[in-house]
């Protein structure tokens, strides 16, 4: 039983980070196409924070697995 909880909360964490990283890349591409001139720094802060993002469900991965 303790398995199948663990499981479900790291499956949780991994649908959560991937429709987060999945909409931050959609934002800034819309953003990209408004504001060609802006595209480094749009690009700098998406990488950002979806390695935030990734590093949050890394920690909710191991602490549900834990």
């Amino acid at each position: 039983m303790t398995g199948t909880l663990a499981a479900i909360g790291a499956g949780l964490a991994v649908i959560g980070a991937g429709i987060g990283i999945g909409r931050i890349g959609g934002q800034a591409m819309d953003a990209m196409a408004r504001q060609p001139e802006a595209a480094s720094k749009i690009q700098t802060a998406m990488i950002i924070a979806a390695a935030l993002i990734e590093g949050v469900a890394l920690f909710a991965v191991v602490v549900a697995l834990m």
